[in-house]
């Protein structure tokens, strides 16, 4: 047992998402007494009966064995605890400005829990300065955050689907306010990360993260405009892709109908809105793959003209493949909008989810059987069993490349 494990023993986490609970489970196993704290109070009870309200490969028994424990508890109010954990949602507003509300309002909610010695962590990936605000926040409430409270932000760096498996064996980025939140906060993550938990700044933290996921939308958009290309030259973009990729030092990434999920759609904004006309290219990777969802209705309104009456598949709804997360998912935007456009009845099959708020969902054989014009939105595993040979009565739009 190390010296921090002694010293902190109990986790308060503000947000129980696609971040949250996997974060606080796994410290639940651990032996840290933790609350999670959630504003859903159908969240909370499904928690708390061991439950999970989230598609994460293995999180379901983690969550069992840590409720059933008596480690993890979920609940609408946080608590008093050694260490507090903001994993709150960070998206933007309709102008593409950060919107900081959840982590000033769980900061907020947090500040009279607070006690001297405690240590407050932003995991929210959050625009540069936002560590510094939940510290002023924080001093505001009468807090010292010089020399009482450590206050760090350490981004998450985790793929849904791999959650559990990344959120131990990843580096992480540990920033803090200062050199000793830094070091309590590298600490806290050595005690249970086996990869290497590297200590920096704040602010430096907060950029590192902006600048993985704007790194790999700059490669995305690449590979999107590729695929405009090949279309209008007749040529197979995997094909083309592919071949490219034997070169020893070129590694293009595979196109798509967009770019989605809570980090590569989001986080380059937070660049762009602090840093202006000196974010050029990051900020013309957004509007491509911002656009590809427009480039895709084109296809399908060209190809549905061929039909009177025709019937839309269009398979999956989620941001990537095997998840069931749709937040910023350009594959539900485009559904959105074609039954706007009303060119045809559209059906929909998203196997990771049993229902949906807007739509009525069917199963894949279902959609293929009606279908006159399939929309491949997600390559999902079970689409990746279909053949063209197996399609080859239907118009099939392919914006993954999957079918064979």
């Amino acid at each position: 047992m190390t010296i921090l494990q002694r010293k902190f023993n109990s986790v308060c986490v503000i947000g129980l998402g696609y971040i949250g609970l996997p974060t606080a489970s796994f410290l639940g196993t651990k032996g840290y007494q933790v609350t999670g704290v959630d504003v859903s109070p159908s969240v909370v009870d499904t928690i708390n009966q061991g439950k999970i309200h989230i598609v994460e490969p293995d999180l379901d028994i983690l969550v069992k064995s840590a409720v059933n424990s008596g480690q993890l508890k979920a609940s609408l109010e946080p608590v008093a605890a050694d260490i507090f954990i903001i994993a709150v949602p960070t998206p933007f507003k309709d102008d593409h400005q950060p919107d900081l509300s959840y982590v000033e309002t769980a900061t907020k909610m947090i500040a009279p829990l607070i006690r001297p010695g405690n240590l407050v962590i932003l995991e929210s990936t959050s625009p540069v300065g936002t560590t510094d605000r939940v510290a002023e926040l924080l001093a505001e409430a009468g807090h010292n955050t010089h020399d009482d409270i450590y206050v760090a932000h350490c981004p998450e760096r985790v793929l849904p689907g791999r959650i559990l498996i990344e959120l131990v064996q990843n580096d992480r980025i540990v920033g803090g306010i200062n050199a000793k939140s830094t070091e309590v906060a590298v600490e806290f993550y050595q005690a249970f990360v086996s990869g290497e938990v590297l200590g920096t700044s704040a602010r430096t933290a907060e950029l590192s993260k902006l600048t993985e996921n704007a790194f790999r939308d700059v490669n995305i958009a690449f590979a999107n405009e590729l695929s405009m290309i090949c279309e209008k030259e007749k040529i197979d973009t995997w094909e083309l892709i592919s071949l490219a990729n034997r070169h020893p030092r070129v590694n293009i990434l595979q196109p798509g109908p967009g770019v989605g999920g809570h980090c590569i759609a989001v986080d380059p904004w937070f660049i762009i809105a602090r840093a202006g006309e000196s974010a050029r290219l990051i900020k013309t990777a957004r509007e491509v793959n911002d656009a590809k969802p427009n480039w895709v209705l084109g296809k399908v309104q060209e190809k549905a003209q061929r039909f009177k009456n025709p019937t839309i598949a269009c398979l999956g709804l989620a941001f990537k493949a095997d998840v069931d997360d749709c937040r910023e998912s350009p594959a539900l935007d485009i559904v959105r909008r074609l039954i706007e456009q009303n060119i045809a009845e559209v059906i929909i099959c998203e196997p990771n989810l049993q229902s949906h708020s807007e739509f009525e969902l069917v199963s894949l054989e279902q959609a293929v059987s009606k279908a006159d014009i399939i929309l491949l939105l997600v390559d999902h595993k079970p689409f990746k069993v279909m053949t063209a040979a197996q399609l080859s009565d239907k118009v099939v739009i392919d914006t993954r490349g999957i079918i064979k």
